[in-house]
This record gives structure tokens, C-alpha cells and sequence, in this order.
């Protein structure tokens, strides 16, 4: 049986790699390497980094894959998603197929946490469901989550209340009401300019773990248009940009 590892790099810096991951690393026989242009060259190059500073004593492969782009959602957005997963599914499977032999041990590096905001998993589960045989095994991983509060020293919740977690898309409606805490994730739009400002508070954060990594704190009104520029000349500058944030309803502790 073929096996596959979902491995949890964490969110930028290869120190953040958990003991557990190590030894997931130096099982593998094959890596696949998703390729998303010269763009997030970065990435790719981090995932190589990794398996040269942490593989000792054994000989392993990587194969690259070209990633297709996503088509506009318009407003389809789940259907733009499926179709998506689609299409990478079929380069796993041939990854699975063609490059992993019976009996080897194929390798996925996730970003941050495989289980938080990331199609490596379901793209799996929809290969099985269609009847490809391999057994899975996730490692997780230090999300930007994590990060994102130990570099602003906060906690993510107030006292006794909960924190939510959401995606730029979902934000106006799910900062309403009782929720007085929300981390927002895969935001390319930044939301938070059509969230009523006064009285919320921001922890925003992009480049991770990273030598590139760019911290900014404040009342909502007030940095919401420094986030905007500095994120425009950080993506300019890398042609990409991955960031998070923490909204918080002032007075929460």
C-alpha cells in the first residue's frame, strides 16, 4: 500500500518544523512539490530548503507540479473551488500513480497546519472516494495563527469568550453581533475596510516566520490605511503576499 504524509511545515520559518515533522521528513521517498510560478518561487524554494537541512541518511526524490490557476469566482465561488480541486487532483493522482511505487512513502509540505484553510486534504479524500489506494498520515503544523499572536504578544480570545475564524469573504457578516474576536484568513480584498471601524482594535501580520515579515498593530480607524499601502508595496515588491489579522472589538479585556 502506498502511503502518503500531509506534513505541517508551519508558517514560514524552518525552525518552526515540530520534532514529529523531522521524522515525517526522513520517511518519505517522494516528495511532490507544487509549483505556482516564478511568482511564489518562494515557497518552492523553502520546501526544498527544508528537505535539504532536515533529511539525514537517506536518498529521496521531489517532483514538481505546475499548479493551475483559479479561475475568477464570480458567484459561483464553491463551483469555482470544486472545479479547481478538480484539476489538481488529477496531478496528485498521477504524482501517486506514476512516481510512487507499491510500498514508498510519498511526502506533501502544507503551509502552517494541513487542517486550517488548506485543499491538500479533500483533494486526497476525493482520489480515495474515486478509488485510488493509498493511506494517509497528517503531521500538523504551527498554523500563521499561532504566529501571528506570539509576534504581537497577545492572547487570541478575551477572558472567557471565543475567538472566530474566518475568510475575507465572510467577514462582514460573521464580525456582527456577539463576536467580539475574529482572525481573518485568505483575505486578497482587505476586508476590514468595510467593517465599521470605530471601537475595533487590528493585529495584522504578512510574511510569517519570514525575513520578509511585517507587523502592524492599532485601532481599526486609524492603520487601516497604512495596512492598505504597505500591503500594496509588499506585494509589488514580491510579486505575492500571504497575511492574516486579528480584529477585536476594543475593551474585550
Amino acid at each position: 500500500m502506498r502511503k502518503i504524509l500531509i506534513i505541517g511545515i508551519g508558517a514560514g520559518d524552518p525552525d518552526f518544523l515540530t520534532v514529529q515533522a523531522i521524522n515525517a521528513l526522513n520517511r518519505v521517498d517522494v516528495f511532490f512539490i507544487p509549483d505556482k510560478g516564478e511568482e511564489k518561487a518562494a515557497l518552492r524554494h523553502l520546501r526544498n530548503n527544508i528537505c535539504d537541512r532536515f533529511i539525514r541518511g537517506r536518498s529521496y526524490r521531489t517532483v514538481e507540479a505546475p499548479i493551475p490557476a483559479r479561475r475568477a469566482a464570480g458567484d459561483d465561488y464553491r463551483g469555482t473551488v470544486h472545479d479547481w480541486h478538480e484539476e489538481i487532483s488529477r496531478l496528485y493522482e498521477r504524482f501517486i500513480m506514476e512516481e510512487l511505487g507499491d510500498g514508498k512513502c510519498g511526502g506533501a509540505l502544507v503551509w502552517g497546519d494541513p487542517a486550517l484553510y488548506d485543499s491538500t486534504l479533500r483533494i486526497l479524500d476525493r482520489l480515495q472516494r474515486k478509488g485510488c489506494a493509498f493511506d494517509v498520515e497528517i503531521i500538523p503544523g504551527i498554523s500563521a495563527i499561532q504566529v501571528l499572536a506570539a509576534r504581537h504578544r497577545i492572547a487570541l480570545n478575551t477572558i472567557g469568550r471565543p475567538v472566530l475564524i474566518t475568510t475575507g469573504r465572510k467577514l462582514a457578516a460573521d464580525f456582527s453581533g456577539d463576536v467580539d474576536s475574529v482572525v481573518v484568513m485568505l483575505d486578497g480584498e482587505q476586508a476590514f475596510k468595510r467593517v465599521q471601524a470605530e471601537g475595533v482594535d487590528i493585529f495584522w501580520g504578512a510574511y510569517l516566520g519570514t525575513p520578509d515579515e511585517i507587523l502592524i498593530a492599532g485601532k481599526l480607524s486609524e492603520v487601516s490605511g497604512k495596512i492598505e499601502r504597505i500591503r500594496r508595496e509588499a506585494r509589488e515588491k514580491h510579486g505575492w503576499i500571504m497575511d492574516t489579522y486579528l480584529l477585536r472589538k476594543t475593551g474585550g479585556d
